[in-house]
C-alpha cells in the first residue's frame, strides 16, 4: 500500500517540485501517492510544508508521522501549538554549497579590500594598501550548525584563522571553537570579519546589539546571511557611522523585501543582497524529503529533527 504524502507547501512550490519529488521517492524505493489537497487528513502519512503553505492547523492530521519542512529555518513553525508531529528542517547539500560559496566570496572581498579598486576606477594608482594573507586575518563564524561548520571549514582550508562560536561546546578540526557568553566575548574581541549563521530564537534575536558591536575591533566587517533579526538595525547603523564597524554585508532582513526607504539601501558602508546567499534546490531537497519518508517507513530515525525547546 503506498504511503500518502501531502504536499502542503503551496502551488508555487509544487511547480518547482512536481518533476523532482515523485522521482526522488521512486529512487528511494518508496511507493507513494502525493496529494495536493487533503480532504481526509486522517489518511496523510507525511506532510511536506513551508511557512506560508496551505495549512495552519496540523491537529486533524492524527496519523501523520512527520512534517518535513522545505526551509532550513523553522522559527515560523515551532510556535504552532497544533504542530505536535515530529518536525524535520531542511538540510539541502546544494543549499549548503551555495551558502559556503557566498560566504567565502564576500569574506575574500573584504579581506582583499576589493571595493577600493572596484568602486574607484578614477585613474589614481592605489598600490600603497596591500592586504594581509589569509593566515593573518581572523574570521569568526557565529553558529556552528550544518551551514556554519561547512563555511568555517572552507575558510580554514583557505588558511584563515577561524574562530567559531556556538551555544553548546563543539570541537571542529581547523576551527578554534568557543561557547557560552564568555566565549562570545572572546570571539568578538578578536574577529576582524564576523559571519552570522545562527538560527533565530528568543536567545539569538538582537544578539548583535550595541554592547556586542562595541566589543569588535574597530573597523571590523559584519556579514549576515543567517537571519535578519540577529542584528539590532539601529545599533548597527550607529556603529557604522562611528567607524566601530567598517562595513556590513547583509543578505537577510527583518522585513523582506527590504523597504525602499530603509537606510541600509543608501548607507555607503552597507551592501544589500536580496536574500540570495542560499536557497533550497528542488532537485537535491527532494532527495532529502524522500530519504526521510523512507526512514519513517523503515522505522529508522528521521534526519534533521527539530528540538522544540531550542527552537532549531
Amino acid at each position: 500500500m503506498p504511503v500518502t504524502v501531502y504536499f502542503a507547501a503551496g502551488s508555487a512550490a509544487w511547480r518547482e517540485y512536481h518533476d523532482h519529488l515523485p522521482q526522488a521517492l521512486t529512487d528511494a524505493g518508496v511507493k507513494a501517492e502525493i496529494l495536493l489537497a487533503a480532504p481526509d487528513p486522517a489518511v496523510v502519512d507525511y506532510i511536506v510544508f513551508a511557512p506560508g503553505g496551505d495549512i495552519e492547523d496540523f491537529a486533524p492530521f492524527v496519523n501523520c508521522k512527520a512534517v518535513l519542512n522545505l526551509w532550513a529555518g523553522v522559527e515560523r513553525m515551532v510556535g504552532n501549538r497544533t504542530l505536535t508531529q515530529p518536525l524535520a528542517r531542511m538540510v539541502d547539500p546544494a543549499m549548503t554549497e551555495s551558502m559556503v560559496e557566498w560566504v567565502v566570496g564576500h569574506t575574500l572581498r573584504h579581506h582583499l579590500g576589493m571595493d577600493l579598486h572596484i568602486l574607484h576606477q578614477d585613474g589614481i594608482w592605489r598600490n600603497d594598501i596591500k592586504p594581509p594573507i589569509a593566515r593573518e586575518r581572523t574570521v569568526a563564524v557565529l553558529g556552528l550548525g550544518a551551514l556554519g561548520q561547512e563555511a568555517g571549514e572552507a575558510l580554514a582550508r583557505l588558511n584563515f584563522a577561524v574562530l567559531g562560536w556556538s551555544r553548546s561546546p563543539k570541537s571542529i578540526a581547523g576551527i578554534e571553537c568557543h561557547s557560552g557568553e564568555a566565549g562570545l566575548d572572546t570571539v568578538l574581541s578578536r574577529a576582524e570579519i564576523v559571519i552570522l549563521l545562527m538560527p533565530l530564537t528568543a536567545e539569538t534575536e538582537n544578539l548583535m546589539n550595541a554592547a556586542r558591536l562595541a566589543r569588535l575591533p574597530r573597523g571590523a566587517v559584519l556579514i549576515n546571511p543567517g537571519r535578519g533579526p540577529l542584528i539590532d538595525d539601529t545599533a548597527l547603523l550607529a556603529a557604522l557611522d562611528t567607524g566601530r564597524v567598517g562595513h556590513a554585508t547583509l543578505d537577510v532582513f527583518r522585513n523582506e523585501p527590504l523597504p525602499k526607504e530603509h537606510p541600509f539601501w543608501a548607507h555607503p558602508k552597507v551592501t544589500v543582497t536580496p536574500h540570495i546567499a542560499a536557497s533550497t534546490r528542488p532537485l537535491t531537497a527532494s532527495a532529502v524529503i524522500a530519504e526521510n519518508v523512507r526512514r519513517g517507513e523503515a522505522g529508522e530515525p528521521f534526519l534533521y529533527l527539530v528540538d522544540r525547546e531550542r527552537g532549531y
